[in-house]
């Protein structure tokens, strides 16, 4: 899998997001969906709803973290 990103439109206060750190959480985050669906697959349901929903509270509260970023970021440079 490739891990460069060559266009992408985005608003202006998001320049400075990392990109490449977002592409890795979502990585990440499918990882977590392979690992949830063997467990699922295993006979261990309740583990893998487990994993499933803490995983989507941690990455969306990841992705927040890193769109506030990069908001303040644009703030002190505007």
């Amino acid at each position: 899998m490739s891990k460069k990103v060559k266009s992408v439109r985005i608003p202006i206060e998001l320049e400075a997001m990392n990109l490449s750190k977002l592409i890795r959480e979502c990585e990440n985050y499918l990882r977590d969906l392979e690992s949830a669906t063997l467990l699922k697959s295993g006979g261990n349901r309740d583990a893998a709803e487990a994993l499933l929903s803490t995983r989507q509270l941690d990455l969306g509260k990841r992705i927040a973290k890193m769109i506030w970023e990069a908001r303040v970021e644009y703030g002190k440079i505007r």
